[in-house]
């Protein structure tokens, strides 16, 4: 199962115009990303579930087929469930005991038959995948014991120095969430995870990794590791027109985007369907499409 249906309020005012998943990295939405790496492993029988723009998962995901996946959805309306009520209402359609739940944000190159032959081995409900925690005072931390159970969880500061850090990859066992009352909001870490771990200790352990992530939180995150991804000098979706006098520098382009003659984008997100008039120019940017048709310009902070 990918987790898709988050609002993204971090990525604002990116996720006005896709929910998060689908925001391009390099030229390809971060879920057919996840999706194309998912049956790389063998996996193809995948569950997305859906609450924020949905329309702009489902339209660059459809079935899945093209990239070689069965793709089902969960659709999270009127309400969003979270980390753990979305699983909890898909459990019917995903119709297996035990499953891969991934963070719809994030990247990795995390080897997952790896995962999935230590989940098998300890016999845990519940395995995340761990990477030593860098940066502690922006990322909370998972405490481990010796012997690879999780302890607990500590929120991002001083007391997560020296944790370790889940990269949004884990598989888990339908039965920690089939007790959770339906169609309900609640989340895993700092919620029921924590009340499984109160209950039976060692029921979650961690499985600890050198696997590489690229975190997509925020917008800067976002500009971080679209170039991370590329070595283009600018990134320009093909369902966009470019004239041939418009000079584009290190800039990020989405579909459907006119960018006139002799316009100048320096260091520019542009989103989907924006027009960008000719002569022009912009510098660390953000350009989306306003209701009526004209261009809303918004600060680009990627320092």
């Amino acid at each position: 199962m990918v987790l898709a249906a988050g609002l993204g309020t971090r990525l604002r005012p990116l996720t006005e115009v896709r929910a998060k998943p689908a925001l391009p990295v390099a030229g390809e939405p971060i879920i057919r990303r996840i999706l194309r790496r998912l049956v790389a492993h063998g996996i193809v029988n995948v569950t997305v579930n859906l609450h924020h723009l949905p329309e702009t998962v489902t339209a660059v995901v459809g079935d899945g087929g093209d990239l070689g996946a069965r793709v089902r959805y969960s659709w999270e309306q009127p309400t969003i469930l979270g980390s753990a009520g979305g699983p909890r209402q898909a459990l019917d359609i995903l119709g297996v005991e035990t499953f891969f739940l991934i963070n719809g944000d994030t990247l990795t190159d995390l080897d997952m038959r790896a995962l999935a032959e230590s989940h098998t081995r300890s016999g845990a409900r519940v395995t995340l995948a761990l990477v030593p925690n860098v940066d502690p005072l922006r990322y909370g931390g998972v405490l481990l014991s010796e012997d690879g159970g999780v302890l607990g969880f500590v929120p991002r500061g001083p007391a997560a120095a020296g944790s370790l850090h889940f990269i949004g990859v884990q598989l888990v066992h339908g039965s920690v969430f089939s007790g959770l009352p339906p169609a309900r909001a609640a989340n895993s870490i700092g919620g029921c995870y924590d009340a499984l771990l109160a209950r039976e200790p060692g029921a979650i352990r961690g499985f600890v990794t050198n696997a590489r992530f690229w975190d997509i939180g925020t917008v800067a995150d976002y500009w971080q590791t679209s170039w991370s991804w590329t070595t283009e000098i600018s990134h320009v979706a093909s369902a966009s027109h470019i004239a041939n006098s418009a000079i584009i520098n290190r800039s990020i382009v989405w579909n459907e985007v006119e960018i006139g003659a002799r316009s100048v984008l320096e260091e520019c997100i542009v989103t989907d369907g924006v027009q960008v008039a000719a002569g022009t120019q912009y510098q660390r940017k953000i350009l989306i499409r306003a209701a009526d048709g004209t261009t809303a310009v918004v600060p680009l902070e990627i320092d």
